[in-house]
């Protein structure tokens, strides 16, 4: 294992196999377990890992894989260096054999360091936002609710990622909902967990792995649910399962697919799913991240309005951008980077299993290459979608190495990904771990900007929120509480202050605990919290955290 003194790098090709057949079994592991975090061309989740072989040894780089939270607590020069620069620990890989480790360091071998790049011209912004977040001054207490069931051994212990809410109708109750994108759906009953629909046993081609945004990703319940039983699910499978709806060109390589379905249930008021499902679409993905996290509807629109019944899919970049593809997310033919808007129940869609409205922003422009279902466009993760009580429809959209954004939803805007991050600019040509000023034309871009950012300095990834519009704690009334899934920060803005051409001001919530105050990080145990917020029946909030699966509820607010 390294110890404090950092291990002299092995430099030698004859250190790592030339085999073209462990070249490629390494190469389908590092796609399998890596490619989440790490590629050759820029700095993401984790480090550029081009030339790694040529830096460090294989004995250091093996123990790195195998524990790398040993060896950073050990002491090691580099590991601490890395982890105070990305603030979390890679986990741990020690299911991977030694042949397996071989493989893997073989395939590294093959990424050699590429030459230096011409430094861009202009000076970049080392500190895209000065000021610190201030704390408000406020205090939410929790009250621990449940431990949902752990679908591991190690942490995360339980990869729950959303909650919703499904009304009530004929005399039925509201009824609670998370999921844990592992594959199940549980309906929360208190503190029961009681599961609705195990989605490996629904669609058996369905992969969690290599984590993240992989699994069951999100869901949603028609509004007219308990009239036509209707509930959509996005999942991933692997590349190839099935033909692609939207694809791209051969030559680019596809790492998984992400699956829409609708399920019609027998009885919408069992307990447990029980029905039929068809496939809506499915897109090819160029890496494992970003993926599809979102589906909502407009929870606000009533029955005979021309939003009622339309399904929101958040879409990511797919990792496309820090691969080296960043065609596939700026051409307006195409629906990755997008916010989708469809009609699961229409059939006008190239494919004829689900219906574009005729009022999305791109129908009718004259433009047949146009992706008509696109509402609007430019994220780089829209990875939450909600409605403020004031009829504002609100996407967080988690960002690469400088700022986390929250934007206002506006048919047929462009948010500026990967040309943009946050109210900056980004070389997407070159090395995306800098931001740069507007240039002095850039109204003439037509882009919109967030009108709320944090950047790394507070956090690294948001996590999407709702404005409080419960009854019990009026003085979260009217605020937007959200997070950051990395450190489990707790924050706010003002819906009021949300408007397009300003930023809100982000404030700090302290959070407590039976009478103590705490953070999710002295409560998980961990750097990576894996924070979530939830909104539950009469609409509280709820937090969770996927490493150790609790849930709590926000029970009150004090000064």
């Amino acid at each position: 294992m390294a110890g404090k003194a950092t291990a002299k790098p092995i430099t030698t090709a004859a250190a790592y196999s030339a085999d073209k057949t462990v070249i490629a079994r390494g190469q389908a592991l590092f796609q399998a377990t890596c490619t989440t975090c790490h590629n050759f061309r820029q700095k993401g989740i984790g480090p550029n890992l081009a030339g790694i072989t040529g830096e460090m040894s294989g004995p250091w780089i093996t123990a790195f894989i195998r524990n790398a939270p040993e060896v950073i607590k050990g002491g090691d020069v580099r590991g601490l260096r890395l982890f105070k620069e990305y603030n979390q620990y890679m986990p741990a890989f020690p299911d991977l054999s030694e042949s397996d480790l071989s493989a893997l360091l073989a395939y590294l071998h093959q990424q050699p360091k590429p030459k230096a790049e011409t430094a861009d011209a202009r000076p970049s912004v080392p500190d895209p936002i000065p000021a610190r977040i201030q704390k408000s001054g406020l205090r939410v207490t929790l009250t621990e609710v449940t431990t949902a069931p752990a679908t591991a051994k190690q942490t995360p212990l339980a990869r729950i990622t959303k909650m919703l809410v499904l009304p009530g109708a004929n005399g039925l109750p509201d009824r609670q909902f998370v999921v844990d994108i592992r594959g199940l759906l549980y309906e929360m009953k208190g503190a029961d967990m009681l599961v609705f629909m195990d989605m490996a046993k629904e669609r058996p081609a369905m992969i969690n792995s290599p984590g993240l945004g992989t699994g069951f990703g999100s869901f949603a319940f028609h509004p007219d649910f308990y009239r036509n039983g209707l509930l959509y699910t996005s999942h991933t499978e692997k590349a190839g399962a099935k033909p692609a709806d939207f694809a791209y060109a051969d030559s680019v390589k596809v790492a998984l697919q992400w699956v829409v379905t609708e399920w019609k249930m027998t009885d919408p008021a069992s307990p447990a799913f029980a029905g039929t499902g068809r496939e809506l679409f499915r897109v090819n993905m160029v890496a494992s991240m970003h993926g599809m996290q979102e589906l909502t509807f407009n929870p606000l629109a009533k029955r005979g309005s021309p939003d009622y019944g339309l399904l929101y899919i958040g879409i990511g970049d797919g990792g496309c951008t820090e691969n080296g593809f960043p065609f596939i997310c700026r051409d307006k033919s195409r629906i990755w980077s997008s916010v989708l808007r469809i009609d699961p129940l229409g059939n006008n869609s190239k494919n004829g299993q689900y219906g574009i409205p005729a009022s999305n922003p791109y129908m009718g422009d004259g433009d047949p290459a146009t992706a008509d279902e696109v509402y609007c466009r430019g994220f780089r993760n829209p990875n939450r979608i909600c409605w403020a009580p004031d009829g504002k429809m609100l996407i967080s959209d988690i960002g690469q190495t400088q700022l986390e954004e929250l934007n206002l939803g506006i048919a047929g805007a462009d948010y500026g990904w990967p040309e943009r991050e946050g109210t900056y600019v980004m070389n997407y040509r070159g090395k995306m771990d800098k931001v740069y000023a507007l240039p002095a034309n850039d109204r003439s871009m037509g882009y919109i900007y967030p009108v709320a950012q944090y950047d790394h300095d507070e956090g690294n990834a948001f996590s999407g929120g709702f404005v409080y519009a419960g009854k019990t704690i009026p003085l979260l009334t009217g605020k937007y509480v959200f997070g950051d899934i990395v450190n489990g920060r707790v924050y706010y803005v003002e819906n009021r202050e949300l408007a397009i051409g300003r930023q809100a001001v982000v404030h700090e919530l302290d959070i407590e605990l039976n009478g103590k105050l705490t953070s999710f990080r002295e409560l998980t145990g961990t750097r990576k919290t894996d924070f979530r917020i939830g909104q539950g029946l009469n609409q509280e909030l709820y937090f969770f955290t996927k490493t150790d699966g609790k849930i709590y509820k926000v029970t009150g607010c004090s000064k």
